[in-house]
C-alpha cells in the first residue's frame, strides 16, 4: 500500500508520496514513487504512482521509451507533448497497455495488477494541472471545486483535506495542510511511511522544488506534534454533550 496526494490551489501544486513498500510484514522496503519527468524552465511533469509495482514500473519504462497509442503513427512522449491533457493522454495508454501486458502473464488471479498514478506539472510556464490516471487508461483533471487528487490508502488522510484545503488556499499552507494529511495517513496506517518526497510547483516557472523527508526531519516531528496537541486542547475546549447522563453528587 502506498499513499499519495497531489493538491491543486491558485498559487501552484504540491505533491506527496511515501516510499514504503512491502510484500508481507517480514519484506518491507524503500522505493521512489514520485518521478519527475522533463526539463526545468521548460516543463515539469510529476508523477507518482500506487498500486502493483510491476505494473508501474513497466509503465514508467514505456514512457521513457515512448509510448505507441492506437491509431496514431510514432511514438509518444511526456517531454514532448503539447500540452499537459496530452501528457495524461500518453501516461494513460502507458499504464493500461502495461497492465495488460503483466495480466496476460500472471496466471493468478489472486495475484494484484491494480494500480493508478497522479500526474501533475506545468508547461512553458502554464498554470499547473494535476490529473488522476486510472488502471484502465481514463483520466480525471482536479477541479476548483475539489482542489486535491488522492491514490492509495487515501481514507486517513481525506479528513483534513475536506476540511482545511480550498482552491484559494496559499501556497505555504497547502503544503502544510499536505503534510498532516501524509502525517494522519502514517500515524493510522504501517503500511505507508517515511521517507516522503515532496514536490512544489508555482505557475509562471515550470521549475520545481523537490525534497525528501527523512525519518527523524525536526520540522516534520514538530508538525505532526504541533497538530495532536492542538486537537487535544480543542478537544479539552469543546462543551460537553447535554445528553450525557448526570452525575450525582
Amino acid at each position: 500500500m502506498t499513499y499519495c496526494v497531489g493538491l491543486l490551489v491558485k498559487e501552484g501544486l504540491v505533491m506527496l508520496a511515501d516510499t514504503r513498500t512491502n510484500a508481507g510484514i517480514d519484506n518491507i522496503s524503500t522505493y521512489r514513487k514520485l518521478r519527475v519527468f522533463g526539463e526545468e524552465g521548460k516543463r515539469i511533469v510529476a508523477i507518482a504512482a500506487a498500486g502493483s509495482l510491476s505494473v508501474t514500473q513497466a509503465a514508467i519504462n514505456k514512457l521513457r521509451e515512448g509510448v505507441r497509442i492506437p491509431g496514431r503513427d510514432g511514438l509518444f512522449f511526456v517531454e514532448t507533448a503539447p500540452s499537459m491533457f496530452r501528457v495524461a493522454e500518453v501516461v494513460g495508454h502507458a499504464l493500461k497497455q502495461a497492465r495488460q501486458e503483466i495480466d496476460e502473464t500472471v496466471d493468478n488471479e489472486s495475484v494484484a495488477t491494480g494500480a493508478s498514478f497522479l500526474v501533475g506539472g506545468s508547461i512553458g510556464g502554464s498554470a499547473p494541472a494535476l490529473f488522476l490516471i486510472y488502471g484502465e487508461g481514463n483520466f480525471i483533471e482536479c477541479g476548483i471545486e475539489t482542489p486535491f487528487l488522492q491514490i492509495g490508502e487515501l481514507k486517513y488522510g481525506k479528513p483534513i483535506l475536506d476540511r482545511m484545503l480550498l482552491y484559494r488556499t496559499p501556497l505555504e499552507e497547502a503544503v502544510k495542510v499536505g503534510l498532516l494529511s501524509m502525517n494522519s495517513t502514517i500515524k493510522s496506517n504501517l503500511s505507508v511511511g517515511l521517507p516522503v518526497d515532496l514536490l512544489i510547483l508555482k505557475p509562471g516557472h515550470s521549475a520545481a522544488t523537490s525534497f525528501r523527508i527523512e525519518e527523524g526531519d525536526p520540522y516534520y516531528q514538530e508538525l505532526g506534534l504541533r497538530w495532536q496537541l492542538a486537537l487535544q486542547e480543542t478537544l479539552d475546549a469543546l462543551p460537553d454533550p447535554p445528553f450525557l447522563p448526570k452525575t450525582k453528587g
